[in-house]
Parts: structure tokens; sequence; C-alpha cells
């Protein structure tokens, strides 16, 4: 699934590209998404100028002079500038055409992506409105995340995926921020010191600033807007590593499924 490194090396490859470009025409294939894309995109789109492309949590924002399209790449959803004159691949439902030749199109085999509309502040849309702040932000802090935790028994690994508290913390890169923060996964929420959520803080924006800069993880389908995959697989220290030898300490590597999600650590490195 692309995460929000994924997510963001997306829209940071996509925006140079839609920014001030005037929306020629909207080519809807296949409108059964996660949601169905709104029958009447090309008379809301066509004609529009992009103004804003930006990022909340996994969540792409297309803002225009007239409203906003919220994008989601579900399990395995692209996005890429292409030629319209390029012939469609199966599962290339959507096209946006610009006037400047290009096009933007959506790629997803899946389809539990999203393309949804909207006019008011995308900020209160309900797909938004109750996100935690974004890692990578003032806003979250160990502080934050401390009083947050109060009282909280869930695993802390869970906590931290919770996009209620944070956004766009997926699987990969919870292991890998509680693997540097020396942090076990199993511990609750509510039992971890505020010093050692400084770590967690600090770690989880480490590893996900690396991977933006690095152009996300190569995971199951994603690409990134030039159809390259990322490359931070490449330095992940704990993730996938079940039974082999911790860079730390040489212990071998454990794993269990944990949320329903495969879940790596070190017994003797994390506590």
């Amino acid at each position: 699934m692309p995460e929000l490194p994924e997510v963001e090396t997306t829209r940071r490859g996509i925006s140079p590209h839609l920014i001030g470009q005037t929306i020629q025409a909207t080519v809807i294939r296949e409108p059964q998404l996660r949601w169905p894309i709104p029958a009447d995109l090309p008379e809301r789109l066509d004609r529009r100028t992009v103004r804003t492309v930006e990022r909340r949590g996994k969540y792409l924002l297309i803002g225009t002079n007239r409203g906003t399209l919220i994008v989601h790449l579900g399990m395995s959803g692209s996005l890429r500038i292409l030629s319209p004159d390029s012939p469609p691949r199966k599962h290339d439902h959507l096209d946006i055409v610009l006037a400047n030749g290009t096009c933007l199109r959506f790629h997803d085999p899946r389809r539990f992506g999203c393309v949804v509309w909207t006019e008011n502040d995308p900020q209160v849309h309900p797909l938004l409105a109750g996100l935690g702040p974004e890692p990578l932000s003032t806003s979250f802090d160990a502080a934050y995340l401390y009083r947050k935790a109060r009282g909280r028994s869930t695993p802390v690994k869970s906590f931290i995926m919770d996009s209620h508290v944070v956004v766009g913390v997926g699987n990969i890169y919870a292991n890998e921020a509680l693997f540097r923060a020396g942090i076990a996964p199993r511990r609750q929420a509510g039992r971890i010191a505020l010093p050692r959520y400084e770590k967690l803080v600090l770690s989880i924006r480490a590893v996900l600033s690396e991977a933006i800069e690095q152009g996300g993880t190569t995971l199951r389908d994603f690409v990134n807007e030039n159809g390259n995959p990322g490359y931070f697989q490449q330095t992940l220290q704990i993730y996938g590593r079940s039974g082999l030898p911790c860079y730390r300490c040489g212990q071998s590597i454990r794993t269990e499924r944990l949320g329903q999600r495969s879940t790596y650590w070190c017994p003797s490195c994390q506590r």
C-alpha cells in the first residue's frame, strides 16, 4: 500500500506539472472505485485551473479555483504524468487532460482508491476531519503523543498507526521507528514515559523524512509518478528480516502478527 512517503513523493512529482494549468478534459473509464467517481466530475473539473497540490495524511488534494479533488491511492494506486495519446492500460481508470498537452492518469488495479470532489473546505470533509496531526509538523511532538497515550492499554505500535492519533505512520515505518527508539511494539502506549516518547517522535520523523528523500518503499505495486520504484527498502533495519541477526546486537529478529500486521522487533534492543 502506498504510505505517506510514497504519497508525498507522488505529490512532489506531479505538482510542477499541474499547478497553474487549466484542465481541458476529464475522462472516466471506470467509475467503480472504493466509492463511485461522480458522473458529473467532468462538468465540475473541466476549464478549472489547478491552484494547489497538497497532501493530508495519505490523501492528495488537488485544489482548483472552484473546488478540490481528493484522491486516495488505496492499496495499489498510482498517478503518472503522461501524454494523453498514451494508450490506456487495464486499470487506468481516470485521465485529467491538461491544456499544456499532458495528462494526469490514475491507475488502480485493486480499485480500493478513491476520487472525491468537494467545493467546501477539504479539511472539514468527512474523510479528513478526524485525522490526527501530520508527523512532520510542529503540532506533533512528544508532549502531544504522551498526552494522547494516557490511559491507553493498546500496543504502542497500533497506537502510532492510528490515523486519529497521527497520520501516515504505516506498518513498515512503525516497525522501523520503534526499532530506532528501542521500544518493544507490544508495550502498552499508556505505560511509556515522556522521555521515551521524545525518542519515538524523533525516530518517526527521521524514518519518514529519509523515506521521502529516497522515494518511498518498493512494495507490491507502488511506483512514483514517473513509474519508478522507491528505494527506501534497501535501508530497512528491521522490517522483513525475521530470523536474521539484528544489525545492532546480532540477536535474531522476531516476528508475529499484531493488529493483523506483520511486526518485527529485536528482543534485546527493544524493551
